[in-house]
């Protein structure tokens, strides 16, 4: 007999049934399911960061900004500041928004509103859902190695942040990229709002490429190509 244990062999019985389980729930999520992970993310989330404080400044003006958008288009949003000087913004599907500080520090009133409704474009076209369900796809793989000493085991125990890296901060196609503009620009020139400001918002999100600062960038992608693109909807 070997010394060495075969493959089969390194692996738990009981991990690789729950692998299973995730590989298969991952093509039948309810909405509630999805609303439930999310919330945990979300929770998880606001935790970890200093949200900017009713009244505050920031908070402030996030509430002015975002009036009318709590019950959008069949979807029911939760807004909040993380202060923070990164240039960043995210969604996920139960409809959480966070806008960090750095890019309000740096957008106009309007350039934050298509910051905003592209954020929301995300949510109503079911890219963060479609996401969660090709994580819990790589879940399950490294829930079946989980029981062996490898690294991969040891990062399949941290579920909630596995999931944010995958679901919320993993780039963007260029697919979802386009759609969410659209829907930004949409939503800007129904509420009256400058729909140059996607153009410029755009534009300044190129001229920071390279920036420390922006983790914009690295999950959604091109921004100098999306401004040109852009121009040709505003009249």
């Amino acid at each position: 007999m070997s010394a060495v244990s075969p493959v089969w062999a390194q692996f738990d019985l009981g991990r690789m049934l729950e692998a299973g389980k995730d590989l298969a729930k991952s093509e039948s999520l309810t909405d509630e399911e999805v609303k439930s992970a999310f919330d945990q993310m979300a929770a998880d989330m606001d935790r970890q960061n200093r949200v900017a404080p009713a009244g505050s400044a920031y908070a402030n003006r996030l509430s002015k900004l975002t009036s009318g958008l709590g019950t959008h288009d069949g979807l029911k949003m939760n807004f909040k500041v993380y202060e923070t000087p990164e240039i960043n913004a995210f969604a996920m599907a139960n409809g959480t928004i966070r806008v960090y500080s750095g890019l309000m520090d740096k957008f106009t009133d309007d350039e934050v509103r298509y910051v905003i409704g592209h954020e929301i474009g995300h949510v109503k076209k079911g890219h963060s859902k479609a996401r969660i369900q090709a994580a819990l796809r790589t879940s399950a793989l490294r829930n079946a190695v989980a029981s062996s000493n490898s690294k991969a085991g040891a990062i399949a125990s941290s579920q909630l942040g596995d999931l944010f890296e995958k679901v919320v901060r993993a780039q963007h196609s260029q697919g979802n990229e386009r759609e969410a503009d659209d829907y930004a620009m949409g939503l800007m020139k129904a509420k009256r709002y400058d729909p140059k400001a996607c153009v410029t918002a755009l534009e300044k999100l190129a001229a920071l490429s390279g920036s420390d600062a922006s983790s914009f960038l690295s999950t959604h992608p091109s921004p100098k190509d999306r401004a040109e693109r852009m121009k040709t909807q505003v009249a």
